[in-house]
């Protein structure tokens, strides 16, 4: 019989407006049932989505729609991220304003997503750089500062001489803005800092509930806030009267996390910002010449670490404070941070790789006192590598021979007993790495920031009836820098406290702020008087299950995770930790392809020719050999995309989502192939046959339950069970792996009955009820398929709005089992048999084995011992 193949052209936009003209996926605050709360983590609007974006999206839609087919009101929003420096790029490249270029990017990005079939709540879709939404953004911003968690102060920053703007050190990789590409430099400037620190313990301590959060991820936030137990040391300043500068210093405060160490130190350094060093830098022309060289570093961790180490010798030294004959020199060093700890550091180089470079560097002593197990102390040296393990101490006077953690508390008691000038030498801190969050940015296109610099008042915030502060539409681009400092009007306004002439605040919020705290918003976005709506929150909050990209690990949910306990307190939410689950998937990759001319080829200017294992791939429009080069996540740059525009026309959407889930764990990168899609586009028909199929058999005549239907139905509410329960663990593939068994458990059937005749009403029956199965199963994976073999089954509603299939316990019993047959206690065949079978038909299978009947032999069987379901031993 000829076949009508699937048209996903027709079908899919033809379901896409049957859900939409039921807002099926429209979630109401007042629903009953439980709620869900399911969200992918927003897109920038840059124009155009990607491969990327798809399988994202696709993602957080299978579990939106499971869940809703599971009997919950199911929160799953869009929005856009859309403040930041592209579209001022783009405003100076293009002339266009940021907020023409950013509506139409979003217009044409939303225009994109719809296609793809995605169960979203359109109705709370907002973008941040909505006055709409920023309003109350600068809201927060107001209740923060009232509640001392925000600050202004200066600081050194990442300054990015290309962008033009701050960059807080997450935004700094491998010393580069992370927009820009340039290379970061520190300046000194006044800052409005939200204080993240304050939560520091909070934030690791409560990274251990976060069970249902990958372990890198909690791994990599752990580290950044970085937690220490330490020991604040005083070194008694050895020459003070001798240094230019110098004089009326007493000591200098050292925080260090290994005191055990400190009979290995070779030199004190301290950070260019120091008061000491700038005290110094004052009298020492050489020296404040150095400071301003080595700021040309960022004050990113990462690129400090990477920096060559230098120093420079102040002339001071320090007494040890354990013995005062011994003193240290004292270096401006390069890798020495302010904010962290007290910003001086001893160094111990044997057991600290930087120390080690430094000392290296510079001649300086390198004295092991902490020797490794099964090494002998006496010959043990310090090459090029610092050794950083356990060990006993040796060198170390009164400490040899001890742990390293019976060490660290000898010299804490002996130090915290021990006085200089009236107060103790040692004292026990908690330290951590994180510092507070800089937010100023100095650009337009941001969320303004609700402040006014009033001359005889300070600093006040705008009033709460007056926000939101908007920004000007009348701004040029045609200079670098901050177009609202050059402004003639905006900036100028009167003191909210004395009504005096006063200036509004330029600098707007890094946007990092903006996405902080929307996934609150979406629970009610329609609220015009206050941020969040208690009820709303209560109702949804925190989000069941967040999806995104592993890169923003550190950066935004830290931040979000943050701002959640700042809401709090507040009270703007009722919670501290924003996100319950969190996955962060995998990338979408795709072969690299090079012309002769060593150019970049897009894909589909490429024909791939196989011939056994060797491939080669031609250009389709010169017939020339292209080189294929390794696989690498989507760029433009390299041109190995794809566009989902061009793979939705040719294939319809649910192939690129099917190819999406199928190809590997969704943790995992997916490799981008034409053959794989192709794959995904045949299964799409093979379901559509097989539905035709079984929607046009006809019920026989046969009598009794047939083993057939009987097999048939226990696939199908395997596959119920297996796919149920791989969904709710985020496991796409394994569930494509069990809905194509099914379908294969489906053909063979309907091929059984074809071939056979076996066309019982029990078989039919049987078909029936696995391929509406299968069709469930598939449904929230592709949509439009599962509703158009839905229709071709003579459902009248659709299945979007069906409830999941629930599997039947007793269809999951295997009818037989398999049990070791043992000879006197030895192993010598298996049989199978029901699972209800009787002794005597367990006993006489065993018996009838060929490996049994060699080992007994002609010796006689003294008794057979059987244990149900379990085993059977026979004893000669």
């Amino acid at each position: 019989m000829t076949r009508e193949r699937y048209n996903p052209k027709e079908t899919e936009p033809r379901w896409q407006a049957a859900w939409e003209e039921k807002q099926l996926f429209s979630t109401s605050n007042d629903d009953s049932r439980p709620a869900y709360y399911v969200l992918e983590m927003f897109p920038y609007p840059s124009g155009r989505i990607h491969m990327g974006h798809v399988r994202n999206y696709t993602l957080g839609d299978v579990l939106a729609r499971y869940k809703r087919a599971k009997g919950f009101s199911v929160l799953h929003p869009m929005g856009w991220d859309a403040f930041g420096m592209p579209a001022e790029n783009a405003a100076m490249q293009n002339k266009v304003h940021p907020g023409e270029w950013t509506w139409a990017n979003i217009a044409s990005m939303r225009n994109q997503l719809k296609p793809i079939g995605l169960s979203l709540d359109w109705a709370r879709e907002f973008a941040t750089c909505d006055p709409s939404y920023y309003k109350h953004q600068q809201r927060l911003f107001i209740d923060f500062y009232k509640a001392g968690l925000v600050d202004r102060k200066t600081a050194k920053v990442n300054w990015d001489p290309v962008d033009h703007t701050v960059l807080a050190n997450e935004q700094v990789i491998d010393g580069r803005g992370w927009r820009s590409g340039a290379v970061v430099e520190q300046r000194e400037l006044t800052q409005w800092f939200l204080r993240i620190t304050r939560f520091a313990d909070q934030l690791d301590n409560a990274l251990d509930s976060l069970d249902r959060w990958p372990e890198k991820v909690r791994t990599m936030q752990r580290n950044w806030i970085g937690r220490s137990e330490g020991l604040l040391v005083r070194f008694a300043i050895a020459n003070a009267a001798a240094t230019p500068g110098a004089d009326g210093q007493r000591d200098l405060k050292v925080y260090t996390t290994r005191p055990d160490t400190l009979f290995g130190a070779a030199f004190i350094g301290i950070a260019a910002d120091h008061p000491l060093a700038r005290t110094l830098a004052a009298q020492n022309p050489a020296l404040a010449s150095f400071i301003a060289d080595i700021r040309k570093t960022g004050t990113a961790q990462e690129a400090i670490d990477k920096a060559e180490k230098r120093g420079f010798d102040t002339g001071l030294r320090v007494a040890h404070p354990f013995d005062p004959d011994w003193t240290l020199p004292v270096y401006v060093a390069n890798f020495v941070l302010l904010e962290y700890g007290t910003g001086a550091i001893f160094g111990c180089p044997a057991h600290d790789q930087r120390d080690l470079d430094f000392a290296r560097a510079y001649d300086l002593p390198v004295t092991p006192v902490v020797c490794p197990p099964g090494v002998e102390p006496a010959t043990f040296l310090i090459g090029d590598e610092a050794y950083d393990g356990e060990g006993q101490l040796i060198n170390s006077r009164f400490l040899d021979g001890m742990s390293a953690s019976d060490a660290y508390e000898e010299v804490a008691r002996r130090l915290e007993t021990a006085q200089l000038d009236g107060a103790a030498v040692g004292e026990r801190k908690v330290n951590f790495r994180l510092r507070d969050w800089g937010i100023s940015r100095q650009r337009y296109w941001g969320c303004p920031i609700p402040m006014i610099h009033c001359d005889a008042c300070g600093v006040q915030p705008v009033p709460v009836d007056q926000l939101p502060v908007t920004l000007p539409e009348d701004v040029s681009f045609d200079k670098p820098g901050n177009p609202l400092d050059r402004h003639p009007t905006w900036s100028k306004v009167d003191c909210p406290n004395c009504g005096a002439p006063a200036r509004r605040e330029t600098d707007t919020m890094d946007t990092f702020v903006d996405s902080s705290w929307y996934f609150a918003r979406f629970t009610d976005p329609w609220n015009a008087g206050a941020p969040t709506t208690a009820t709303a929150v209560a109702r949804f909050m925190p989000v069941d299950q967040y999806i995104g990209g592993v890169e923003h690990a550190i950066l935004h949910l830290l931040y979000s995770r943050f701002f959640t306990r700042a809401m709090k307190e507040t009270g703007h939410v009722d919670l501290e930790e924003p996100f319950t689950g969190l996955f962060t998937q995998g990338m979408v990759v795709h072969e690299t392809y090079r012309d002769a001319s060593g150019a970049w080829t897009e894909p589909g200017d490429v024909r791939i020719e196989s011939s056994g294992a060797d491939r080669r791939a031609i250009h389709v429009k010169t017939g020339e050999p292209v080189s294929i080069g390794p696989i690498e996540k989507m760029s433009k740059s390299k041109k190995n995309t794809v566009d989902p525009d061009d793979i939705i026309a040719a294939y319809g959407a649910d192939t690129a989502r099917w190819f999406m889930l199928s190809d590997s764990p969704p943790e995992r990168d997916v490799i981008w192939t034409d053959e794989g899609v192709q794959g995904a586009w045949r299964f799409v028909q093979r379901v559509w046959r097989i539905t035709q199929e079984v929607a046009s058999l006809e019920a026989g005549s046969g009598d009794g339950p047939s083993p057939v239907a009987r097999a048939l139905r226990k696939a199908a509410h395997h596959a119920i069970a297996a796919v149920s329960d791989d969904i709710e663990k985020l496991r796409f593939n394994r569930c494509v792996a069990q809905i194509y068994e099914l379908a294969n458990a489906i053909q063979s059937a309907i091929n059984n009955a074809t071939e056979s005749g076996d066309g019982s009403v029990d078989v039919v029956d049987a078909l029936r009820e696995a391929n509406a199965i299968l069709i469930q199963l598939l449904a929230p994976m592709m949509p439009h398929l599962a509703e158009s073999c839905w229709e071709a089954l003579g459902r009248k509603e659709l299945v979007a709005t069906a409830p999941w299939p629930v599997h039947d316990p007793a269809m999951l019993v295997e009818d037989e089992i398999t049990l070791p047959v043992q000879v006197n206690g030895k192993r010598r065949a298996d049989i199978t048999v029901a699972r209800d079978a009787d002794r005597a038909t367990i006993e006489q299978a065993a018996l009838a084995e060929d490996g049994v009947k060699r080992a007994i032999g002609d010796a006689a069987v003294k008794k057979i011992i059987i244990v149900l379901q379990r085993i059977v031993n026979v004893v000669i």
